[in-house]
């Protein structure tokens, strides 16, 4: 069976030694090449055409968002990001490379770290990321916002909604950031999200959300209500915590696990279905497992309407499957779909307010 072959770019000679070393002394992953800039990246990706790249966002030359927007547009590979995630500014920066269409983020060694953890975890994750089957650039695809039908919005039931929820992991962020564009500012329903990015890269999501938004994005806090119709924006559930909706408070709670996640899509969902039933409207995005799936269907037998996005627009067509497998979704949708779907949710509901 052939190597796995990984491209790995740093411009720290010292890291980019250590990556190589912790990589090549597993049997199943080759180091096709190393880069110390950006620009050298580009031209090893082209030339040796690698199953994966291990890619720093500090670079000289062409930053590593310049590198993921341009292999992402011109030579599609799978990238996991490996970053110290010190400060705001690389935060944003990996965030960014994420909406650009890099598959993971994995931390540099801390020195703080059993031996052995971090290079078995990094290992692993460069495995995963390697067999992703990644998209041509999804920023190419912004601001084409084809019209929803106008029966969609009532195609399960008449109840008015007045809640959003929405699901993702892997390849998330880009798909999160494609809907928000595509919703007017004054869109009338409050969101709710969870996405899967893991601590402590998670921590300044919902500030670079809010500044490429018309809408305002933030974290949930414990014991708020729950925001009612015309509340523009969206609440994300916090690094951590489960965000759970009971007697129309919304809870963060520490409670274990689901699906290996916390927070979970599940959780959330399975609140809602208890909580608000038909007047819901959830999506499950892209994203690896079966996370929300369960809960989507929970949704759907409470009477909301329920959507799943399509395999050709999702970077891993997992959690997605997995609902419509289990007959999960009313609606199957492209990513560029899935907006207009949901300003037609708003549309019918603002009319039946109006009438």
């Amino acid at each position: 069976m052939p190597k796995t072959r990984v491209l790995v770019v740093d411009d720290s000679l010292t890291a980019r030694k250590h990556l190589i070393e912790v990589l090549s002394a597993d049997p199943e992953l080759e180091v096709a090449g190393e880069a110390e800039d950006g620009k050298r990246a580009i031209e090893l990706c082209q030339a040796l055409r690698p199953d994966v790249i291990t890619l720093d966002m500090m670079l000289p030359v062409m930053s590593g968002v310049a590198v993921t927007e341009y292999v992402m547009a011109y030579c599609p590979t799978p990238i996991l990001v490996v970053s110290a995630s010190t400060n705001r500014g690389e935060l944003y920066k990996t965030y960014d490379a994420l909406a650009a269409g890099a598959v993971d983020v994995f931390e540099k060694p801390s020195g703080k770290d059993p031996d052995g953890v971090w290079e078995r975890g990094l290992v692993a994750s460069v495995k995963i990321v390697s067999r992703i089957r990644v998209i041509t650039h999804i920023r190419g695809r912004l601001g084409q916002t084809p019209i929803a039908p106008a029966s969609f919005a009532t195609s399960n039931g008449s109840a008015q909604k007045s809640i959003i929820a929405i699901g993702g992991s892997t390849g998330g962020p880009a798909a999160i950031v494609e809907i928000l564009r595509g919703l007017p500012p004054s869109f009338p329903i409050p969101i709710l999200l969870v996405i899967h990015i893991g601590e402590p890269f998670s921590a300044a999501f919902a500030e670079w959300l809010d500044g490429l938004s018309a809408l305002r994005v933030r974290y949930a806090n414990d014991g708020e209500n729950l925001p009612a119709f015309g509340q523009t924006g969206m609440v994300m559930a916090p690094p951590g915590f489960h965000l759970v909706v009971h007697r129309g408070i919304l809870k963060l709670t520490r409670e274990p696990e689901r699906n290996s996640c916390r927070p979970s899509v599940d959780v959330l969902f399975e609140s809602l279905a208890k909580e608000l039933g038909s007047q819901t409207a959830a999506c499950l995005l892209t994203g690896m497992g079966r996370d929300g799936a369960s809960g989507l269907l929970a949704l759907r037998h409470a009477g909301a309407l329920t959507i799943a996005q399509d395999e050709a627009s999702s970077v891993v067509f997992g959690m997605p499957r997995e609902a419509i497998q289990m007959g999960a979704a009313v609606r199957v949708l492209a990513l560029d779909q899935i907006a207009p779907a949901l300003t037609a949710v708003a549309c019918a509901a603002e009319l039946r307010r109006n009438g």
